[in-house]
């Protein structure tokens, strides 16, 4: 074997290198056939094996939880619903505003709304990154 076809293996090598303390706890993982496949799909287009792959996916500080996920699908539903609301607001201070009478004084609390729905959703986006 040449030198360049020694290092490609090790770079390739689908197993996670030995503990020294040795493996001390198995953990069996039931799945359904659908989860399997997707499973497998994953780890072979990231090139580690099915564990390996569930666990650096457990392990890393990077990910969010699943209850994380939630709680931001939950928080960006509510401020989609705070969104139609202010939008259905500012379009009647719009149609008042253009029929030609005085500009509504609800306006500036309605504007006061939007930047504190638009605060909002920056700092759920901040808090997902």
């Amino acid at each position: 074997m040449s030198e360049e076809s020694v290092s490609r293996s090790r770079l390739s090598k689908r197993r996670r290198a030995n503990s020294p303390a040795g493996t001390k706890k198995r953990r069996d993982v039931w799945v359904t056939a659908e989860e399997e496949a997707a499973l497998v799909a994953r780890a072979a287009r990231e090139k580690v094996t099915v564990p390996n792959l569930l666990l650096t996916a457990a392990l890393s500080e990077g990910s969010e939880t699943p209850t994380q996920r939630k709680a931001a699908m939950a928080e960006l539903m509510a401020i989609h619903t705070l969104l139609a609301r202010v939008s259905n607001n500012v379009n009647q201070i719009a149609r008042h505003a253009n029929a030609g009478d005085e500009f509504p004084q609800d306006a500036k609390a309605a504007l006061a709304y939007v930047r504190e729905v638009a605060m909002r959703i920056d700092r759920t986006i901040e808090g997902l990154m």
